[in-house]
């Protein structure tokens, strides 16, 4: 789930309207488009969905859950820069400081959007059958020490920032608060904008954490990185949309600018832009005059994994089952077991050859 990503809920969106013309816009009981080996395990999640949750159990417990810090996993991006430097990047103890240092402060600064976002749909969580579990929407947190806590948190995001890693990581993390507080504030409203905005958030985690270790981004790494965003946020909001179209829920406003048949074709022009441009990435960093000949065969392998691990996201995508991308990260074994095989041929490439040439 991205940062304040959570916005107000609203009616039926306008895409929605013509279940005729657009097969993707079925009626929500009608799943005869839907693949046989998904139709159950969706209609099952959408059950599950209208159950699940309970509200915190005091304030302390509340505050805690307020921060989401399930999802500080997304903040490990902070990583993927150094590490795609090489070795002396990641056996640098000073690099590997200010790159926790970027982890921290990425999660002071995205739990700081969440309190704030949740504090602003407090009335229409409250409505929803699983958010209204959420410690301000069920009443455990005061409105008014969810914002001093987010003020506080964005304070120490900055200052955390500037007095143990560097102006250029406070920048970044400066950039990535307003961009979400903009996003908070009224653009989570606007179709398109929307979805940008959440995948800047990725994005900015993949610049801040070059920026605190102090390494080259090239541009073919920086567009994976814009593309791999965009891939899932798309697919977040396809997934909203089917779970609206098959239980009637209200969803959020952006999405009535939306049909299931653009947000496909955002998802797949973005899945087809991301393999590719990781494919430049993998061969231009093959041909490095420093990367030996064995090495370079090795990234050039680990296209075979990625793309794969792309299509397997997709199936997700397809199922409607995209809209919590960090529950797939955890539950989808085949997943799984291909992002183990892709991270280990790129390991081979980048550090195990290199490090006996």
């Amino acid at each position: 789930m991205s940062e304040n990503d959570d916005a107000t809920a609203t009616s039926a969106p306008k895409g929605g309207k013509d279940t005729h013309s657009d097969p993707d816009s079925a009626a929500p009981a009608d799943y005869a488009w839907a693949e046989p080996h998904t139709a159950n395990e969706r209609e099952g999640a959408a059950e599950d969905a209208d159950v699940k949750g309970h509200p915190p159990k005091n304030l302390l417990d509340g505050m805690i859950k307020a921060l989401r810090p399930k999802q500080w996993v997304k903040n490990v991006l902070v990583i993927a820069a150094p590490a795609a430097a090489g070795t002396e990047m990641l056996t640098d103890s000073d690099v590997l400081f200010k790159v926790a240092i970027a982890f921290i402060v990425f999660c002071m600064a995205s739990s700081s959007i969440y309190l704030i976002n949740d504090a602003m749909d407090v009335e229409a969580d409250r409505q929803h059958p699983t958010k209204r579990f959420r410690p301000i929407a069920a009443g455990v947190l005061p409105v008014g020490l969810a914002y001093a806590m987010a003020a506080t948190l964005i304070i120490g995001a900055i200052v955390v920032s500037l007095v143990f890693a560097s102006y250029s990581l406070a920048i970044v993390a400066a950039v990535y608060i307003v961009l979400q507080l903009m996003y908070c504030f009224g653009l989570k409203h606007q179709p398109v904008l929307d979805i940008c905005f959440v995948s800047s958030g990725f994005l900015l985690r993949a610049i801040a954490g070059g920026a605190a270790a102090e390494v080259h981004i090239s541009q073919w790494f920086l567009l994976v990185m814009a593309f791999g965003s965009l891939y899932m946020a798309a697919g977040k909001r396809y997934a909203e949309m089917r779970y609206h179209m098959k239980t009637g829920a209200k969803i959020r406003k952006a999405l009535e600018g939306y049909t299931a048949t653009y947000l496909r074709f955002v998802w797949t022009l973005s899945a087809t832009v991301l393999v590719l441009c990781y494919a430049l990435w993998a061969y231009d960093r093959g041909s490095d005059p420093a990367t030996p000949g064995a090495a370079a065969i090795w990234l050039q392998v680990s296209i075979v994994p990625f793309t794969v691990a792309v299509l397997r996201y997709a199936v997700d995508v397809d199922a409607g089952s995209a809209g919590e991308p960090e529950q797939i990260a955890f539950s989808d074994r085949v997943l799984q077991i291909l992002a183990v095989g892709w991270i280990a041929v790129v390991a081979v490439g980048i550090y195990v050859i290199p490090a006996f040439f």
